[in-house]
Formats: C-alpha cells, structure tokens, sequence
C-alpha cells in the first residue's frame, strides 16, 4: 500500500472551518483505494504568528518539506487590523513564501459554471446558455513580479521602473503543462500574450509555438491579452484552456473568478518540478464569516481534488468528488453565498455531508 504525507496549512478566518470539511471529503473518497494517506497540520499566517511570533515558522516548513502536496486554507485578518503586527504583510510572508521555498512554478485555476448554479453567473443567460468551463494555466515565478523594481527622482521628476523578464525554459515548462492537459480535454488551447508591443510576449509567443510541435493534436490559437479580457465577457464558452505569463495570468484568473458566482467555488493548483504541489481556494479568509458554519466548502474540497488528480494522479478519486459536488448542487443544496432570495440554506457541514453522501 502506498502510503502519502498531506502538510495541511488551515490558516485563518474560515480557513480551519472548510479545511475541516475538504479533508473529512478525502478521506471518505480514499477510503477503499490502495493509497493511506497521513495529514500533518501546521499552522501559518495569523495562526502562525500567536504561536511562533512568525507567519511561516520552521516548524511548519518542516511539515510540508516531508510531505508529497500541501492543502492550504487561507490567511489575514479584518482590514481594519491590517497595521497590526499579527497580519502585516502575513499573505506575503506566508502564500508567497511557501510559492518562493517551493519553486511553484505553475498556478491552474478553474472556473466552471455549474448550470444548476447559472443564474449567479453576472454575464447574460445568453452567454451562460454556451457552457462556461475555462482551466488558466498561469506561469508563476517569471516577469515583472520579479525583475527589477525601482522608485528614483530624476530632474526633480519622480519616476518608477519595473523590468519583465522571462527566459524560454519558463516559459516552455508552463506551455507543456497547459498543452498536457489540453491532450485530456477539448485539445484546444489558447495562448494569451501581448505580442504586438512587449519583447517578453514575442518570446512567449516563440517558444509556445515550438512547444506545440510535441503535441500535434491540439489546435493552438494565439491571442492578445486585451482581446481575451473582452473575449472572457463576450463570449467565455469559446475558452478551454488558458496559457498565460504571470502578470497577465494575475489578472485574467481574477476576471474569471466571478463568472462562477461566488468564490466559494473556485479551487486552485500550484506546481513546481519536485513534484510537490500546493492546493488552495481562489477566495480568502473572509474572517466576518470565521465561526459561524456558514461558509461554502466547496472551493477547498475541490482543491482537495485537484491534489488527487496532480499530486498523486487519482483521477478516479478527483473526478468521484467533482461529480459529487455537481451532484449536491443539482440537488439544491445551497450555502448562503450561491442561495437565491428565498432558497433554504445549509451550514459548512451540512453542505459537507451531502457531498459525501453523494460520493
């Protein structure tokens, strides 16, 4: 039996509340597989900080550098204590830190919207009518997040500078990661760059094209990153796969964020070339909701899948948890941030035990 170490980091807010509920789903889906999994907790962030007077201590470093995947819940606190000690600068010492010490080089994030669950979607029922299911592939550690930044005055002007830089290997570890799982799905992909103007797109542009020679079957299209911003509004149903730089990724992930509905439902991935991999909600700490059952635990139980399927490639399992949570939502069963006015609400747990009745 194959036996798997889980680091799972729960954070703050709402983060051990639905953290509670993903693993509870992981452990109900590998209960008969061939696979033992042992979960190690840590903490980070907030929590990190009461404990250790640090958002991402030794301790917990240790605890994922002996795992095979992460789970990650969420960290910060109410904006209105963001000059605290405890949360100033916690995301970037604790999400940014983990991407950095782990060389997460590739972010996916899927944004599917469920047709039982259209009528959140903010974009006409027209467009919805399509089908909106989009996977960006984002690369994560390259461009302007990482050149050179510089505030100088010069002739009593105050003036800014940030430098984007990509080398080809960047750029074609993301494109093969994208191009992977477009073989899985539709076979299309759709690289987003700014060729027209920046020197970084050119070469973006370059190598994905290179890269696309090793995968013959997939139909690549090329397209600027204003168009697909527009295209993403007018007419999301055309996209399947999305390959992008990190700062253009940054921005379009978000966009695609809302069309879903509600954060609640947005999962995410992070991989680097060890092999260990980092998997979180799209949403954050929302620490007015800490406490009270109340939040949507399915962004992290899907994140859970994600691990299945890209750490430790049980499609099966993933795939008996997606259906089951698209099972639960045909159902009805509704948190109160996808409920319509008048639609009875569940709790976090509630919600968690239909999921696992329905796995």
């Amino acid at each position: 039996m194959a036996e798997y170490q889980v680091a799972v980091l729960p954070g703050d807010g709402i983060g051990p509340e639905v953290m509670e509920q993903s693993v509870r789903v992981l452990k109900a889906a590998t209960t008969s597989s061939e696979h033992q999994f042992n979960y190690h907790f840590g903490k980070i962030g907030g929590a990190a900080f009461d404990a250790f007077g640090e958002h991402f201590p030794l301790e917990t470093k240790s605890i994922c550098e002996q795992s095979q995947a992460i789970l990650f819940g969420s960290v910060g606190g109410p904006v209105s204590e963001s000059h605290l000690e405890r949360w100033k600068n916690c995301e970037a010492n604790s999400i940014l830190a983990l991407r950095k010490t782990f060389g997460l080089f590739a972010n996916i994030r899927p944004a599917k919207v469920y047709a039982d669950l259209a009528e959140l979607c903010p974009l006409n029922p027209r467009l919805v009518h399509s089908g909106i299911d989009v996977i960006i592939f984002r690369e994560l550690i390259g461009d302007i997040y990482f050149g050179e930044h510089c505030q100088y005055t010069d002739n009593q002007l105050r003036q800014a500078r940030d430098i984007a830089h990509y080398d080809e290997k960047q750029i074609a570890d993301i494109a093969h990661k994208a191009f992977q799982a477009a073989m899985l799905r539709k076979k299309q992909l759709i690289s987003v760059d700014k060729a027209n103007v920046l020197a970084t797109s050119k070469l973006w542009r370059e190598i994905v094209t290179e890269v696309a020679k090793d995968y013959p079957e997939v139909n690549l299209q090329h397209m600027l990153v204003d168009n697909c911003a527009m295209q993403l509004i007018a007419n999301p149903a055309q996209f399947d796969i999305i390959v992008t730089s990190n700062l253009f990724g940054d921005i379009l992930s978000d966009a695609a964020a809302t069309l879903p509905g509600s954060l609640g439902l947005m999962p995410s991935a992070s991989l680097s070339h060890s092999g260990i991999g980092l998997f979180e909600p799209s949403g954050g700490s929302a620490p007015e909701l800490a406490g009270k059952n109340v939040a949507n635990p399915i962004a992290q139980i899907l994140s859970g899948a994600m691990m299945l399927r890209f750490a430790f490639s049980m499609e099966q399992q993933a795939h008996s948890i997606e259906h089951a949570v698209e099972k639960t939502i045909k159902q009805g069963i509704r948190t109160v941030d996808i409920a319509l006015e008048g639609e009875p609400v569940v709790s976090t747990s509630e919600m968690t035990d239909k999921i696992i009745e329905n796995l």
